[in-house]
């Protein structure tokens, strides 16, 4: 499968196989993140692979709004350090912005992966961050946008319709 196969075939999955994802593909999928871009290679991202136990925290904390994340075989806790941004002097972005860019294309690099494995999973920003930050300890100086709840689906939901070209494009 090629990048352009992959883009085509990501679909947002709920519905996950009773199927756990093995340790090395985790690791091929971070390892995906891990090579994206990021603004003055900072890096600031990391990943909480959260899988049983600690899964079971979450959401016996009420870290999650939608029901469907419990039956994920596996979460992952996407968290970016903006502290680790220099100020911009030169344009109108804050460290913050840059944090959110950057986890956003490692994530979306994570994605892509997990699809070409035959992996399904979704976008989660509808989170309760401060749930997730204390369960997980993690430190307030990162941001908590999303979790991407992964495993082997167990649906093939259709493709959602996507906005032409011309509605999208603007010519100057």
């Amino acid at each position: 499968m090629d990048v352009n196969e992959a883009i085509s075939r990501r679909k947002s999955i709920r519905k996950w196989q009773d199927k756990e994802v093995a340790g090395e593909i985790i690791t091929e999928l971070l390892d995906a993140a891990r090579r994206a871009p990021s603004a003055k290679n900072v890096q600031s991202h990391r990943y909480f692979v959260v899988k049983g136990k600690t899964k079971d925290k979450l959401v016996a904390a009420g870290a999650f709004k939608q029901p469907f994340l419990k039956d994920a075989p596996a979460i992952i806790v996407c968290i970016a350090d903006p502290t680790q941004y220099p100020q911009s002097v030169d344009v109108d972005e804050t460290p913050e912005h840059y944090a959110y860019i950057d986890l956003s294309i490692a994530a979306s690099f994570l994605v892509l992966r997990a699809t070409e494995l035959g992996l399904g999973t979704v976008f989660v920003a509808w989170i309760y961050r401060d749930k997730i930050r204390e369960a997980l300890d993690i430190p307030e100086n990162y941001i908590i946008p999303f979790v991407l709840p992964i495993g082997y689906p167990d649906e093939d939901p259709p493709a959602k319709p996507r906005k032409s070209l011309e509605e999208i494009v603007i010519q100057s």
